[in-house]
């Protein structure tokens, strides 16, 4: 276990802190060398094999601390950092990620897969069990709002405890201080006991703390929502100036645009274990169908095959298959959320069919919403005619505008508004998200432009 960063003298942990990215060999004076050297000093975290378990019995609990302090003054404890022992779980397991200067990367992943651990280990918090987290700059940590403050202390004394905690002289903190109650909010609310603030007001305070010490890395575990709408759009407009000089963001949010607007890239863990790390789009598509079941469980098979019914049981039409198409005619195992497609119903006509009207109706999954789908011939005003033959029934769809998820569909075709022919119940079928759509209840296809205001035409003049 390593973990290297600015002014950190933690007995027990191996040092490898790079200052201002100068090399340690200053001999070398290759071009490799320098190349290396200058992705280095880009590079602002670095997080190989890193692993962290906890134990879920409290005596125990207590008991390996001790022991494992015994270990660590001995130089022992790299022996038993490996494995588990009884009563101990992985929250963290072989964990690796890099971010440079000026970028910002997303922790995604249901409660409980690891996150906030992780961004503890990054702000040394805590210590990882195994493998290396080399940190080159000052971390402003965004995870407990207010969770250092002082309550006896008044605002101003929390201020400059806070951010001097945070490494800033007096001076830089008095260069500052009015900026930091200014965008606060708290007004004349500064020289009272921060235990006679709202919640609100401590996070808003606590907010404004972190984002003007200038760090070179801003931790944020959950915190874009303080305040009103007001305050976090100003919040979002601090963070934006931020990333223009170049200060790199690690961020945890379930909030999706949050994620999407904020960071390039992301890291999804489940249980500790990274499933998937890219660009932000391709892993929070990864993450919403898992969030939804859609890959986790058995999918359906996309098209469902009816048996042959026997003569003296068909009314005249017999659905044989249910499945969909995409714009090209190839069958789907899967529809896509805003993408084109159509539902195509085959059947076997045994007579001149007119006044022929299908219902499709469309139920989501495990689900209490009940119906949330129904499209018919009859509503639409169309009437179809079928001739004797093996036949398919289209229902074209410009764009799918379900939201990623499982569903149930049941149709039935009729003659007329009476006489039903067939009926298929518990078709089902997956979406999945071609764009991340998870806090949406439908797809709006949706084109963006600017233009310029038109003006009314002038009224002339009526002279009388």
């Amino acid at each position: 276990m390593i973990i290297s960063r600015e002014k950190n003298t933690d007995k027990g942990i191996d040092i490898v802190n790079r200052q201002n990215g100068h090399s340690q060999s200053e001999n070398s004076q290759s071009e490799n060398s320098q190349n290396e050297l200058s992705g280095q000093e880009d590079l602002v975290v670095s997080v190989e094999g890193v692993s962290k378990k906890f134990c879920r019995d409290l005596k125990r609990a207590l008991f390996y601390g001790l022991r494992d302090i015994s270990s660590e003054i001995l130089g022992l404890r790299g022996s038993t950092n490996d494995h588990l022992r009884t009563d101990e779980f992985w929250a963290l397991q072989n964990v690796s990620f890099s971010l440079k200067r000026g970028e910002a990367i997303a922790l995604i992943g249901r409660n409980g897969s690891g996150k906030s651990t992780l961004l503890r280990i990054i702000a040394g918090l805590i210590k990882p069990d195994t493998g290396t987290v080399t940190v080159n700059g000052r971390i402003a940590p965004l995870i407990a709002l207010g969770a250092g403050f002082n309550p006896i202390l008044t605002g101003r004394e929390n201020i400059y405890a806070n951010m001097s905690v945070l490494g800033l002289t007096r001076q830089q903190i008095d260069d500052r201080f009015d900026a930091v109650v200014d965008f606060s909010e708290v007004g004349n609310a500064i020289d009272a006991p921060v235990q006679t603030y709202s919640s609100g007001m401590a996070a808003r305070l606590g907010f404004a703390c972190a984002v003007y010490t200038e760090p070179d890395i801003l931790v944020i575990d959950e915190v874009l929502a303080v305040g009103d709408v007001q305050f976090r759009t100003k919040c979002y407009r601090r963070l934006g100036e931020l990333r223009k000089r170049g200060i790199a963001f690690i961020l945890v949010s379930h909030n999706t645009n949050s994620v999407l607007s904020l960071c390039e890239s992301a890291v999804y863990l489940i249980d500790g274990v990274v499933q998937s790390v890219g660009k932000t789009a391709d892993v929070m598509r990864t993450y919403e169908n898992d969030a939804l079941n859609i890959d986790l469980l058995a999918p359906p098979p996309g098209k469902l095959v009816l048996p042959p019914k026997p003569k003296e049981k068909s009314l005249g039409i017999d659905i044989t298959s249910l499945y969909f198409e995409d714009a090209a005619g190839r069958e789907m195992p899967a529809l896509l959320s805003g993408e084109p497609a159509q539902f195509c119903m085959a059947c076997t006509v045994n007579q001149p069919m007119d006044d022929v009207r299908l219902v499709v109706a469309i139920n989501e999954k495990n689900s209490e919403n009940g119906r949330i789908l129904s499209l018919s011939t009859s509503v639409d005003k169309t009437r179809l005619e079928l001739l004797p033959g093996d036949r398919v029934v289209k229902l074209q769809m410009p764009y799918v505008g379900l939201p990623p998820g499982s569903y149930i569909m049941s149709t039935n075709i009729r003659q007329g508004p009476l006489d039903m022919m067939d009926s298929v119940q518990g078709f089902e079928f997956v979406v999945k998200n071609n764009v991340p759509i998870s806090e949406c209840k439908f797809y709006q296809p949706r084109k963006w432009k600017t233009s310029t205001p038109k003006l009314s035409p002038k009224k002339s003049a009526i002279e009388i």
